[in-house]
């Protein structure tokens, strides 16, 4: 069985359509997911990207696309009032709820749900503390473990090479996006590509504007 490590942030529609495909996308294959919540604003700073929300053309095609892409799937999903937000306050109440590792997909789907569903703010604190009250942490969301936890998180996933969410991490190898889920199983089936040298092409490809 495959072990998937699944970075994830619930400030980003495309990690909220990639949680919602990625059971039919691997139907059929033997595998499990760690949910592993990570703060997407500082591994853009740390890796020098800028999130589609901060360009404005960008943004408003991004927000028109995963709509559609919601669309398409099936999937039941509106733009909350607020984006960007600060996902901090859920991010933390995820780990809260796995008083040791990572929240699992029960928990998470709920806070996707919050923010992709009803099209209201995510932060609202009432809306907060029903969440809260759902989903009965273990831990305090604001306690100093769960923040240390949310940190190791990121700077892991940055040391694994991810530099966005969603991130799919196999065998070393990273997965990005909702579009790289063919890819993703291509890999869990062993297709022959893998080992044929070309992964790691970009490796030995010479940056010519440097």
């Amino acid at each position: 069985m495959k072990q998937i490590t699944f970075y994830i942030d619930f400030i980003s529609p495309f990690a909220n359509l990639a949680f919602e495909a990625l059971p039919q996308a691997l139907e059929g294959l033997s595998y499990s997911v760690t949910y592993r919540p990570v703060l997407l604003g500082a591994m853009l700073r740390q890796s020098r990207l800028v999130g589609p929300a901060e360009v404005p053309s960008k943004r408003a095609w991004t927000y028109r696309h995963v709509l559609w892409l919601a669309h398409a799937q099936g999937v039941n999903m509106r733009m909350p009032s607020v984006h960007p937000f600060n996902p901090l306050p859920l991010l933390r109440l995820s780990l809260a709820c796995a008083e040791a590792g990572d929240p699992n997909r029960r928990v998470c789907e709920a806070l996707l749900r919050h923010v992709w569903v009803d099209g209201l703010d995510p932060n609202d604190p009432a809306r907060l503390e029903a969440l809260t009250a759902t989903l009965r942490p273990a831990l305090a969301p604001d306690g100093d473990a769960v923040k240390a936890r949310l940190r190791a998180n990121t700077d892991e996933a940055l040391a694994a090479g991810a530099f966005g969410v969603p991130s799919f991490v196999v065998d070393g190898r990273v997965f990005w996006g909702l579009d790289s889920l063919p890819m993703l199983r291509a890999c869990l089936e062993g297709d022959p590509w893998f080992d044929a040298g070309h992964w790691d092409v970009p490796d030995a490809t010479v940056d010519g504007l440097k």
